[in-house]
């Protein structure tokens, strides 16, 4: 599973004209499921990005986390975060997971977040949204469940 993590004071996404998911301050995060992962994966990045220290403290040091900021999530699915160009011009999604598998594991995860007391807002899988941020920083992070464990 990979995300993409985006610190933001706003962001929200729409689709055909009409707002379905917004989040003020705090992180817009773009996930891409993989053909590989699991519920596992789903819920561990879910943990670690709600912990990243990645907000800054008093001393403008990054030490605080969305948990301590009360910060909110805005969270879409991206399966062209498995896209592969190593080869040619044109991106190869086999390795991204089927949209059988995907919108689950989405889902497991935006659950994960949840559990966490942080409000979440969301896309709508499987379909064409567009998404506008401001990035706070700038401060982006990238992260791999199959590099984490």
């Amino acid at each position: 599973m990979r995300a993409v993590i985006q610190r933001t004071t706003q962001s929200q996404v729409t689709v055909d004209g009409e707002l379905v998911g917004k989040a003020g301050a705090g992180l817009t995060v773009l996930l891409g499921v993989g053909a590989e992962d699991t519920a596992e994966d789903a819920r561990y990045l879910a943990d670690k990005i709600v912990n990243l220290r990645i907000f800054e403290d008093a001393d403008g040091k990054m030490n605080r986390s969305l948990l301590d900021t009360g910060g909110e999530i805005l969270a879409i699915s991206q399966f062209t975060l498995y896209g592969d160009v190593r080869k040619g011009r044109r991106p190869s999604f086999t390795a991204a997971a089927p949209p059988s598998l995907a919108e689950p594991l989405y889902e497991v995860f935006v659950q994960a977040l949840r559990a966490h007391d942080v409000t979440v807002g969301t896309g709508r899988f499987q379909t064409e949204m567009q998404v506008t941020l401001t990035n706070n920083g700038p401060v982006t992070i990238l992260l791999d469940s199959g590099k984490l464990f």
